[in-house]
C-alpha cells in the first residue's frame, strides 16, 4: 500500500501553485512535504485530499486514485483552524467522528479516550474558543484521528504547542505510525522533519527540488560532513599533513574540520599519534542546511 502523488500540476488564474510534483509514500512511513511559506505545499495536500482537482497527474493509494476513495481513509489537519469554535469540544469531536463512519458507541468511546491521553478530558464541555490556541490545536489534532485512517495529512501540526505538549504531539504521531498509519507530514519545520521523516519532498517555488530518502538526501551533501576533534597537540601538523583539510571552527582545544576528502579514520589516527583525542565524531550537515543548499540556486 502506496500513496502515489504523480507529477501534479495546479494552476489558479496566473498562478503557477504546483508544477509536476511527484513522490511517493509507503504504508506505515512519516513522509516530510518540505517548503517556505508559498511554496507549494498546501495546494499539494488539497490536491492530495481531492479538495482541489489538478490541472495534471494524479494521486492514489494502494493503486485506487484518491478522488474515488471514500472520504474516512483520510484524517487531514489543516494549517489554519478548521472547527467550529461556539461549539463544545466533546460534542463536535463526536459530530466529526460520526460523520466519517464511527458508531454513537465508537464515538464516544474514542473521545474519551484521546482526550485523556492528550490531557485535556476536563475540556470536553467548553466551547472551543473558551480554550488556549495549544488545546485548540490538540483538539483539531484529534478531529483528524479519532476515525483511524489510513492516510494522515497533517499541516503544521505543531503551531501554537508549548514544548511540553510539541513533545506530548510528537509521541502520538510516532505511536500512529507504530500502528500503521501513512502520515504526510507538511512542515517548514526541519528540525522537526529531520526527527520524525523516513523520506522527504523538497519544494520551492512550486517546483520538486528532490523527493526520496532523507538517507538519499544526505549522501547529496556528504561533502558538507565535518569532524569535530576535541584535541590536545599541534592543529598545524595535521593541517601540513593533510593538506585538504580545512579548520571550519575552533575553539579551546575543540576544531570543527572539513575532512578535504580525507578519511576521518586517517585524521583520527594522525590525531591519536601526535596528541591527546578526546573526542572525535562525523558531524552530517542538518536538514535544514541542506535545503538551504537544494534551493538557494533554484
Amino acid at each position: 500500500m502506496t500513496l502515489v502523488v504523480d507529477g501534479i500540476s495546479k494552476r489558479f488564474g496566473e498562478t503557477v501553485a504546483v508544477d509536476g510534483v511527484g513522490f511517493e509514500v509507503p504504508r506505515g512511513a512519516i513522509f516530510g512535504l518540505l517548503g517556505a511559506n508559498g511554496a507549494g505545499k498546501t495546494t499539494t495536500v488539497r490536491v492530495v485530499l481531492d479538495i482541489v482537482r489538478p490541472d495534471a497527474g494524479s494521486v492514489s493509494w494502494s493503486g485506487a486514485s484518491a478522488a474515488g476513495l471514500p472520504r474516512r481513509v483520510f484524517g487531514y489537519l489543516p494549517e489554519e483552524r478548521g472547527l467550529y469554535p461556539d461549539m463544545k469540544v466533546g460534542e463536535q469531536l463526536r459530530f466529526f467522528a460520526r460523520i466519517r463512519g464511527l458508531s454513537r458507541r465508537d464515538a464516544g468511546k474514542g473521545v474519551e479516550t484521546w482526550l485523556g491521553r492528550l490531557g485535556i478530558s476536563r475540556h470536553a464541555v467548553r466551547r472551543l474558543h473558551e480554550l488556549s490556541k495549544g488545546n485548540q490545536q490538540k483538539v483539531q489534532f484529534l478531529a483528524a484521528v479519532l476515525h483511524e485512517p489510513e492516510v494522515l495529512v497533517l499541516d503544521e501540526p505543531f503551531s501554537g504547542l508549548d514544548p511540553v505538549n510539541n513533545e506530548l504531539l510528537k509521541e502520538e504521531i510516532l505511536g500512529l505510525k507504530e500502528r500503521g498509519t501513512t502520515i504526510l507530514l507538511s512542515t517548514h519545520d526541519m528540525e522537526r522533519a529531520e526527527e520524525l521523516c523516513e523520506g522527504v519532498a523538497l519544494v520551492h517555488a512550486s517546483r520538486l527540488a528532490f523527493a526520496g530518502p532523507l538517507h538519499a538526501l544526505r549522501r547529496r551533501h556528504e561533502d558538507r560532513t565535518t569532524l569535530r576533534l576535541g584535541y590536545s597537540g599541534d592543529k598545524n601538523h595535521l593541517l601540513q599533513k593533510f593538506p585538504g583539510v580545512e579548520v571550519v571552527s575552533e575553539w579551546e582545544e575543540d576544531l570543527e574540520l572539513s575532512p578535504g576528502g580525507v578519511e576521518p579514520e586517517e585524521i583520527l589516527k594522525e590525531a591519536v599519534s601526535s596528541g591527546r583525542v578526546r573526542r572525535f565524531e562525523t558531524v552530517e550537515p542538518s536538514l535544514r542546511e541542506i535545503f538551504i543548499r537544494e534551493v538557494g540556486g533554484a
